[in-house]
């Protein structure tokens, strides 16, 4: 297994990563989670996929088998900023308005979004090994564009898994229910302490 990150003005020296990317959120988010998100029958894309956006990916023999997608906290794209900025502010309903506490906007504070890893993958050191690479790329990708903290939303039983790993998340607000899936899930927030620096003041 091995990491890549990009945002879209890189993508091409990727080969089709990103659209594997956006074909394995489909089979995930859609076909098996059901969600009601934007779709054809091979990928799925949405408002956020966008050039404040960008990814890291974890490749196994040219196949992407995991990935997630972020974006600063000041983004703005018409007329979207952040996922859960947008649900605080309803236009998402399928987040609730109150699933992030305070209205944040830093250019220091990151959000994750769409982490998804291959059904494939069944053992426990197989999603671990990709979890971590994907978390290393999150890293580099803090590491050149000034990102102190991520914050973004995750199903409790992940939750336990990253912190496992390593990852130092911290809970923020109360968990909700998502009646489509039938998950629970909760904002997280995970400060970036890169190797011989101090941990950027998110403001």
């Amino acid at each position: 297994m091995h990491n890549i990150t990009f945002d879209l003005s890189r993508l091409h020296e990727h080969g089709s990563a990103y659209f594997d990317y956006l074909r394995l959120r489909k089979r995930f988010f859609v076909d098996i989670l059901k969600w009601d998100i934007p779709h054809n029958e091979n990928y799925e894309m949405d408002q956020y996929d966008n050039p404040t956006a960008w990814y890291s990916l974890v490749l196994r023999d040219g196949e992407v088998i995991g990935g997630t997608r972020v974006m600063p906290t000041t983004s703005h794209w018409g007329n979207h900023t952040y996922m859960l900025r947008d649900a605080m502010r309803g236009q998402l309903h399928s987040i609730p308005q109150d699933a992030m506490p305070a209205d944040i906007a830093s250019p220091y504070v990151w959000e994750m979004t769409r982490l998804v890893i291959a059904p494939e993958l069944r053992t426990a050191a197989e999603r671990a090994e990709c979890l971590s690479l994907m978390g290393q790329g999150l890293y580099d990708i803090a590491a050149q564009e000034g990102a102190a903290e991520y914050m973004g939303i995750s199903s409790i039983a992940l939750v336990r898994v990253l912190r496992q790993l390593g990852f130092p998340l911290e809970r923020q607000g109360d968990p909700y229910y998502d009646k489509a899936d039938g998950r629970r899930y909760a904002v997280l927030r995970m400060p970036v302490v890169l190797p011989g620096q101090e941990m950027i003041a998110a403001e």
